[in-house]
């Protein structure tokens, strides 16, 4: 636990023991786009108390071989990440985009912020659409490319954007944007709270999207703290 406290990021962390990820979220600290902050800074940030964040990450289990994905190989986390996290969000935005409009029909008059609400979930979808492309179509091919070049040798194949860097920058503003929209959500919502008068579309609705928050945490996670700083330094090796 002491080398959490001397330097490892809070990315370094969950990157290590994924579950960190639960115990992050409870105590209300960014491991996603925040994930290059120190533990110290981010309990700060989040108003959490240092101490029993340590304890709390003290008190995982041992990690299983399956859960240590920072040692997987880069082509086995991109599959991952477009067999889980990309399938979720293909899936839940239509889902939660019903229920949104649907509970705009029911409760606009007493709840108004319903509209706003389903206006930033309707960018939020569109922006991930477009943003989920890319990467299954541009930079994870290239990724596989250059995993595929370091096991067999030949030609490196050329990217039409420079360095991978280029792309993976793109990414990571987009990933700001998808969690500056989330965080609108949760704040419009007082933190995913069902109102009194709610009804059970109400409850589910508000409950798929703190999953889907959840999820996309996760999803952020593996990307700007694994996948993305490994595929740098693949490229960079071969060179």
């Amino acid at each position: 636990m002491k080398e959490w406290q001397d330097g490892a990021t809070v990315g370094d962390i969950v990157a290590t023991d994924f579950r960190a990820a639960g115990v992050f979220e409870r105590f209300g600290i960014d491991f996603c786009c925040g994930g290059r902050s120190s533990l110290a800074d981010a309990c700060r940030k989040a108003a959490a108390d240092p101490d029993e964040v340590v304890r709390a990450l003290g008190a995982l289990p041992a990690v299983r071989p399956d859960d240590e994905v920072s040692e997987w190989p880069l082509d086995r986390l991109i599959d991952h990440i477009e067999s889980v996290h990309h399938a979720y969000i293909r899936a839940a935005l239509p889902r939660i985009s019903g229920f949104l409009a649907r509970l705009v029909q029911a409760h606009d008059g007493r709840h108004p912020e319903l509209r706003l609400v389903a206006a930033s979930f309707q960018r939020l979808g569109a922006d991930l659409e477009q943003h989920l492309l890319k990467e299954e179509q541009v930079l994870f091919p290239y990724v596989r490319d250059l995993v595929a070049y370091g096991d067999r040798p030949g030609r490196l194949v050329m990217s039409p954007f420079g360095t991978v860097e280029n792309p993976i920058r793109m990414m990571e503003r987009e990933h700001r944007e998808a969690g500056d929209e989330l965080r609108m959500i949760r704040e419009l919502t007082g933190n995913f709270t069902v109102p009194s008068d709610g009804c059970a579309t109400y409850k589910v609705c508000l409950h798929e999207l703190r999953e889907f928050e959840r999820d996309l945490h996760r999803h952020v996670h593996l990307e700007n703290n694994v996948l993305f700083p490994q595929a740098i330094a693949l490229e960079r090796s071969l060179e």
